[in-house]
């Protein structure tokens, strides 16, 4: 059995689920995930509902979303591995873009890593430490590094990204 790449991403303490496809060397998301952030819903049947109701209006209207969504096995909050839409970077930025409001536009720019955005910021701060000496001070290879660079990342970001084998 091969082992899947999943990274874990939050938006305003909300779980973005994210598998690596190595054949087609890209990232692909959690449509249920999104669909949960976009509309503020923690009820799990709601946010299914949601998108069921969204993908057949897309499907009339002939949308490229629904026709570059893909489905990948993921943890369901059930616990159990499942199938689960999923769509690429491109797809997500046009699944944004079909809700309207401000927090929409805020997930765009969280997802798209803007330099105004948390993991922008961070990516910055992460530069500006490999650049100072700070990095010399880190124990390398060990748990309390690792502690020391999250110490000086989490300065300017609440934002926390796991990648892990499963």
């Amino acid at each position: 059995m091969s082992k899947a790449k999943i990274s874990i991403r939050f938006f305003n303490d909300r779980e973005v689920r994210a598998v690596w496809d190595e054949k087609n060397a890209k990232w692909w998301f959690s449509v249920w995930d999104i669909v949960a952030v976009l509309t503020d819903q923690d009820d799990y049947t709601k946010t299914r509902n949601y998108w069921k109701y969204l993908k057949a209006k897309l499907k009339k209207e002939k949308s490229q979303v629904v026709s570059a969504t893909t489905q990948f096995k993921i943890l369901a909050p059930d616990g159990k591995k499942r199938l689960s839409d999923m769509l690429d970077y491109d797809g997500i930025i046009a699944l944004g873009k079909e809700f309207p409001g401000k927090k929409a536009n805020r997930f765009i720019e969280w997802f798209t890593y803007s330099d105004e955005s948390i993991d922008g910021k961070s990516k910055t701060k992460a530069y500006a430490m490999f650049e100072s000496s700070f990095i010399n001070s880190i124990e390398v290879g060990t748990v309390k590094g690792l502690q020391q660079i999250h110490a000086y990342l989490s300065h300017i970001s609440r934002v926390l990204v796991i990648v892990f084998l499963i």
